[in-house]
């Protein structure tokens, strides 16, 4: 039986700030987590405030293409 499209999918976050500071010379690497979203729900793209231990503070991560 093929698989068509599920309604909840997993997505993978990352870190906005350490994108953009094109990972500065403090930090080791970018911070990235794995979740699922429903895509009834939220068919736009998922940001969530989570923390970011290459930053050392709360930052917004957002949803990237796979």
């Amino acid at each position: 039986m093929a698989k068509g499209k599920d309604v909840r999918v997993r997505v993978i976050l990352e870190c906005n700030s350490c994108v953009r500071n094109d990972i500065n010379k403090e930090s080791r690497g970018i911070s990235r987590y794995i979740t699922q979203k429903n895509r009834h729900n939220t068919p736009s793209r998922l940001e969530l405030r989570k923390f970011c231990p290459h930053c050392y503070k709360h930052t917004i991560h957002g949803e990237i293409k796979k």
